[in-house]
């Protein structure tokens, strides 16, 4: 029998159970031994119609468009396809895959917004509530669907039994603009006969205390409340709907407090476990619920997989305390939630706190600032129990717990559960230098832990918000681990959601009340730039045009807006900047305070933003915009040139963050004078011992800016410098992942005393992106990896390296290993791809699908 395609797969979702299209698009990876797709076909089961495209002659299969009449809502499809290469015979089907709509219209909606009565004044009574409804079915069910969403957050079960794997669902979008349901397959949970529906709610994002300055509570409404549709379908063909309206009832449940900066207190005492199973008679403290008002047509379907508990992460030292605390450690700074297994007497009050790091053997809690992170759990005294908070997470590797009972803990009762969106896996390195190979791995916790539904800051201390920048100088790399395109895709709409009537891109999305005084008013360089930056970035690396052509017209209204604020000097030089910031001399008080000059930095990031503009023109067809901001690129690197170049070569600001933006921007048109730019960073850095003496916005450039102009030898310098500043100081302090600060943990083992001191911060990691293009050797050479680089360049003493990233259309992988003085290198092709080696004293080769290995011998014996 011949091979097969894999299943097809849909947008940009693992499965199609309540997808937001009604056509969406399809993607599969081909056969083994596909050179090249020639033609495919594509089969749908609609109901028992059983339909075929027929023969499509296209190379493409990847996000190739709905090829039949558009699904309706709750529509349930089967998809399958077979494929054709050069004078074959057609593949076999590969296995089907399904496919349904959840509600496209805001008429399908029925279900109000539905809470307790005593949160409408939530100042005097937060307490979370439970809601429930009681409803009978007088026929088998063949199929049902829970459609639902909370103002607020939302855990939901049916007859005992939870509903879906995921947490703090809806999640944090623009909840004015856009409020996220979720559709979960319930036929399961369902029998002929009582039934009982239900769920628990928290605070959340939604009317929680967030943000700076001790937060703001009440951000988007007062109300929590649960907005849920279960529709049932019959063995007779017959529906039943179940909705939210004002037949429901609510009650206080065993959570007397939630926040996710709080933390949260459950008593078990007043837990009943069976309270959402069916109950002959409404129980007395159940009482009618209130009801509120959202509009329908602002619910929408994900694009991206929810919030889940990926990992689970037991304790790797437990320390008891002279006062009969415990202090555990997990050898691992991550983000989640302890799961306790606790047997004591009634009342027995369990207090968990939580810190990433220690500060003369106790839990280090003021970079925590506002955000307690405390959970306290009493004891029921009716026998074990397990137990774990449901609407707070925390960032921690440390944990201290005080109360517990008995005189010892024992092994297995407390175990972290590490949460994040449940993102695919994509991309691995690893080199012989485990230092390295360290600095990797805490890149990937660290994304890990801020890819929390939305892209965050820091997961730990009271802010965990949107910022923009950071987001854009560390997508390059967090689009080679993860397949966090669709996540990205939701926040992106969220950025033009936010953006102003001026083009004014938020310093973080979404936006909440307080902050600093420039925030989120005035615009800024590095940070607006995600507009332009961030689409253009997943279009390359996930071939996805129709992202591009989304959100083409949020990076126009921020380049527009920058055109007019610089004026005709096409020099970006008002305003608040920040600049390089978290340059290392910055005192702690100024982050800001760098050696670049900010408006320098500003108007480099006017030019790349405008080059980007052009790019994502050409790439939609727009050929007059590709022109108008072709352009204004060349214009705005004129300017650039003539204001911060002196003729001798050296910038205004002779740092270099100052010749890595030059370089890396392309905003020098000479070779001599990029040659002497090049020459000047390297001496800059050897200067300063290969040690960091850059900020968010020269971090990741630096090794690419260094590279490209001849002097690799000084980028493995840097990469494995061991001294503070340095990627690999903090490796060598024990940091398991990326810092906020250089320092954030000083030389002499205090904290840094600045009032944002992070140790788990992504920004400063997205070196990494580096270390998978020249280190690994991997780079997408056209939209989608459809066409790749393999170009190893090895240096540092590192001996031999493995690197490889599941594209759109299979597995790019790149296995390098130096031995007396020849290069090894085995290479993976995708199917249907092609790619060019180009190994050290060879001349570029193309080569095609499939595995590959070369010999090669260096020139220069020094790498080996």
């Amino acid at each position: 029998m011949s091979l097969q395609p894999a299943p097809v797969t849909f947008e940009h979702l693992t499965h199609g159970l309540g997808i937001g299209v009604a056509a969406p698009r399809l993607s599969w990876q081909l056969p083994a031994g596909t050179a090249v797709q020639e033609a495919y076909e594509v089969e749908f089961d609609r109901g028992g119609r059983l339909l075929r495209t027929g023969r499509i002659d296209s190379p493409d299969h990847v996000l190739v468009s709905w090829p039949g009449d558009p699904l309706a809502s709750r529509e349930r499809a089967t998809v399958r396809v077979r494929t054709w290469s050069t004078g074959c015979e057609p593949s076999a089907w590969s296995e089907p895959r399904a496919v349904e709509p959840g509600l496209l219209d805001a008429g399908d909606w029925s279900a109000v917004p539905v809470g307790a009565a005593w949160s409408e004044n939530p100042d005097t009574d937060r307490r979370p509530a439970r809601v429930r409804k009681d409803f009978t079915l007088e026929r088998p069910v063949t199929r049902a669907r829970l459609y639902v969403t909370a103002h607020g957050l939302y855990e939901a079960e049916i007859n005992g039994a939870r509903v879906g794997e995921d947490a703090l669902s809806p999640g944090w979008t623009v909840y004015h603009e856009r409020l996220r349901y979720y559709t979960y397959d319930v036929t399961a949970h369902l029998t002929q006969g009582a039934n009982t529906v239900g769920a628990w709610l928290g605070d959340g994002w939604y009317r929680g205390r967030f943000g700076f300055d001790g937060g703001t509570r009440n951000i988007y409404g007062t109300d929590q409340s649960l907005i849920a549709q279960l529709e049932i379908t019959h063995d007779d063909g017959t529906t039943t709907v179940i909705a939210t309206d004002a037949t429901w009832h609510a009650a206080p449940g065993p959570i007397l407090t939630s926040g996710l900066y709080e933390g949260e207190t459950f008593d078990a005492r007043l837990d009943d476990p069976a309270w959402s199973t069916p109950t002959p008679g409404r129980p007395a403290d159940w009482a009618p619920v209130a009801v509120h008002r959202r509009d329908p047509a602002t619910l929408v379907a994900p694009q991206g997989p929810a919030v889940r508990r990926t990992q689970e992460v037991e304790p790797v030292g437990v320390t008891r305390k002279e006062d009969g605390r415990y202090l555990l450690d997990f050898g691992q700074n991550l983000v989640g939630r302890l799961r306790l297994t606790v047997d004591g007497a009634e009342g027995t009050t369990i207090t968990l706190r939580h810190a990433e790091v220690l500060e003369q053997g106790e839990l280090a809690t003021r970079p925590l600032r506002e955000a307690h992170a405390v959970d306290v759990y009493v004891l029921a005294g009716d026998g074990p129990r397990t137990w774990q908070p449901r609407f707070t997470l925390h960032g921690f590797r440390y944990a201290e717990i005080t109360g517990w009972p008995g005189d010892d803990l024992p092994e297995g009762a407390v175990t972290a559960l590490v949460h994040h969106t449940d993102m695919r896996r994509t991309g691995w390195f690893a080199c012989s230098d485990p230092l390295v190979n360290r600095l990797h791995e805490n890149v990937v916790w660290s994304m890990r832990g801020n890819f929390v539904d939305i892209p965050t800051d820091c997961p730990a201390r009271d802010e965990r918000l949107g910022w923009t920048g950071d987001l854009q100088v560390f997508a390059p790399t967090a689009s080679y681990l993860y397949d966090c395109v669709g996540m990205l895709d939701s926040w992106l709409t969220d950025v033009a959601a936010e953006q102003l009537p001026d083009g004014t891109v938020p310093w973080y999305v979404p936006v909440i009340p307080g902050g600093p005084s420039w925030t989120p008013i005035h615009p800024g360089a590095a940070w607006g730039d995600v507009a332009a930056f961030t689409p253009w970035l997943l279009y390359r690396r996930f071939g996805d045009l129709d992202l591009l052509r989304r959100h083409f017209a949020t990076g126009r209204k921020w380049v527009d807006l920058v055109e007019r604020l610089a004026g005709p000097t096409r020099l970006w030089d008002t305003g608040v900047q920040l600049g390089d910031w978290l340059d290392p001399i910055a005192p702690p008080d100024d982050p800001g305070d760098g050696r670049t000059d900010r408006y320098l930095v500003a108007t480099a990031y006017f030019a790349r933003s405008a080059r980007h503009l052009a790019w994502s023109a050409e790439a939609l067809g727009d050929t007059d915009a590709a022109r108008h901001y072709g352009a204004l690129a060349d214009a705005v690197a004129v300017a650039f040139r003539d204001a911060y170049v002196l003729p001798s070569g050296r910038m205004t600001s002779d740092s270099p963050t100052a010749y890595c933006l030059a370089l890396a921007f392309d905003l020098l048109d000479a070779p001599d004078l990029r040659r002497r730019a090049g020459d000047r960073l390297a001496t800059l850095v050897l200067e300063n011992d290969a040690r960091i003496a850059t900020g968010f916005v020269g971090t990741p450039l630096i090794c690419d800016a260094l590279t490209d102009t001849g002097h690799l030898d000084v980028a493995y310098r840097l990469l494995t410098q061991t001294e503070c500043p340095s990627w690999l100081y903090t490796v060598t302090q024990g940091a398991t992942t990326i810092w906020e600060r250089w320092d954030s943990l000083r030389p002499d083992g205090t904290l840094n005393p600045g009032g944002m001191t992070s140790f788990n911060h992504y920004a400063l990691g997205a070196v990494a992106d580096w270390l998978h293009r020249v280190v690994g050797g991997i780079t997408a050479t056209e939209a989608g990896y459809r066409t790749l680089s393999y170009r190893p360049r090895p240096g540092g003493g590192i001996t031999w390296a493995d690197t490889s990233h599941e594209t759109p259309y299979g597995l790019a992988a790149l296995s390098w290993r130096l031995a007396d003085g020849v290069m090894t290198a085995r290479i993976t092709v995708p199917q249907g791809c092609s790619g060019t080696v180009e190994l050290p004293g060879r001349p570029p080769l193309a080569i095609g699908p499939g595995d590959h290995t070369f010999d090669t011998a260096l020139l220069d014996r020094s790498a080996a």
